[in-house]
């Protein structure tokens, strides 16, 4: 499941569990010892997350009394959520990507805090939820109207970082990479070798402005600070033009594989699993994206995006999918019991063993494929991808000036005042 955009789609993820969750706050749980609530999932039945939330679906109900109502929406229940909520007929739980939770209902305030949940003991274990959930993943979110950020509790990390082949003998050094000029060394050396250093997916605005995102980043900006500065003076930072000038720099020192600007996506990322580039700059879905199209031999293996220079910002970006209840949920108590019991290692282990993807508990190994991509996220700070900038801002300011610099047709100078003043446009449409 790819992820594009405001988390519209992922590649594979997955959760679930229940019992003493002191204090929840909420609405009755609905009668039954463990009480009963509806759950709406962004899986499909037949995911391999779907496939672990049923288990802990089942192990819940059979050691709780509750009764769960698992209604496998999709993707689509982004677009069902919200009119959900006005017609007053709310799930009392639903999961999806934090930025999606966010823009459809944390923003609007109709999203329950859960902070209860998060001083709830994960059952069994001794320890509260915030005991075993890394602070630094939740540190990252948005704080929602009411200032607080315990609208989610996430059960699957998601990173972008620069993948390669860790089995090729032309990237054995790949692991040093520390800053750009390491990276442009090493792509000089490829490049003699006739080998692409890398590609990207040159019409989808969302992944390949990550470049820019960690660009901007490592020069110390922030695309969600700047996004939300209505006077539009945070493009005319210094930062700005930096990153802007080391895209111009990547492009026409001829560093991505031809073609990278006339195709479609999911094209690169093929060409890339194929060989064709060494690296592709990413969410850890691609390894399940591109699992049947490596080679045998390949090491699907990650660094981190570089700093700019020796010692410079190199935070390491975490993608969260988790729970959320609505403010308007009927069982909200019932709800939230069941989440503090997911939580539980039995349970989120089967993110990483099945799902073969990372949870937020450091103490679950990630499936020996993303390996690299958990040691990056304990070994580094955490930052929110795009810092939280909001998918609209992205689509209508961001994306089309964007991509024309990627494409080479617009200097760093021209991207900067196309994307000004489609923010100023966009201001004064918005508010």
């Amino acid at each position: 499941m790819r992820k594009t955009k405001a988390s519209a789609g992922l590649v594979s993820l997955a959760l679930v569990g229940g019992l003493a969750l002191a204090a929840c706050g909420g609405s009755g749980d609905g009668g039954g010892k463990g009480g009963e609530f509806t759950y709406w999932s962004m899986w499909r039945q037949e995911e391999p997350q779907a496939k672990v939330i049923k288990a802990a679906v089942d192990r819940y109900e059979k050691e709780s009394g509750a009764k769960v109502k698992i209604v496998w929406q999709g993707r689509d229940v982004r677009k069902k959520i919200g009119p959900a909520i006005a017609a007053n007929q709310a799930p009392d739980l639903w999961d999806n990507g934090a930025d999606v939770i966010f823009s459809n209902t944390v923003k609007n305030g109709q999203a329950a805090d859960l902070s209860s949940v998060y001083d709830a003991q994960v059952p069994g274990e001794g320890k509260k939820v915030s005991d075993v959930i890394t602070a630094k993943y939740t540190d990252t979110l948005p704080a929602g109207p009411d200032g607080g950020k315990k609208w989610i509790v996430p059960y699957e990390l998601v990173s972008a970082n620069l993948y390669y082949d860790g089995a090729d003998p032309a990237l054995a050094g790949a692991s040093k990479i520390a800053t750009l000029d390491d990276l442009v060394k090493l792509c000089d050396t490829l490049k003699a070798k006739g080998k692409a250093c890398f590609t990207t997916e040159g019409d989808d605005g969302w992944s390949s402005s990550l470049w820019l995102d960690y660009l901007l980043a490592r020069e110390g900006g922030s695309l969600g600070k700047i996004s939300t500065d209505k006077s539009g003076a945070g493009w005319d930072s210094p930062a700005v033009l930096a990153a802007a000038r080391n895209v111009e720099k990547l492009v026409k020192g001829g560093y991505f594989l031809k073609g990278y600007d006339a195709s479609k996506l999911p094209a690169q990322e093929t060409n890339w699993a194929q060989g064709k580039a060494a690296f592709f700059l990413n969410g850890s879905w691609v390894d399940s994206e591109t699992a049947t199209q490596r080679a045998a031999k390949f090491k699907f293996s990650a660094i981190n995006f570089p700093a700019a220079k020796a010692g410079g910002p190199a935070e390491a970006n975490a993608i969260m999918f988790g729970f959320s209840v609505p403010k308007r949920a009927k069982h909200a108590d019932a709800a939230k019991k069941f989440i503090a019991d997911f939580l539980k290692k039995d349970n989120l282990s089967g993110i990483a063993t099945e799902a073969k993807n990372i949870t937020p508990r450091d103490d679950i190994p990630a499936p020996a494929e993303l390996a690299d991509v958990q040691k990056i996220l304990q070994s580094n700070p955490s930052r929110a991808m795009q810092d939280n900038m909001d998918g609209d801002y992205g689509d209508k300011v961001l994306y089309p000036a964007w991509l024309d610099l990627l494409h080479g047709k617009s200097t760093p100078e021209q991207f900067v005042a196309a994307v000004k003043k489609a923010h100023e446009t966009y201001v004064k449409a918005t508010g």
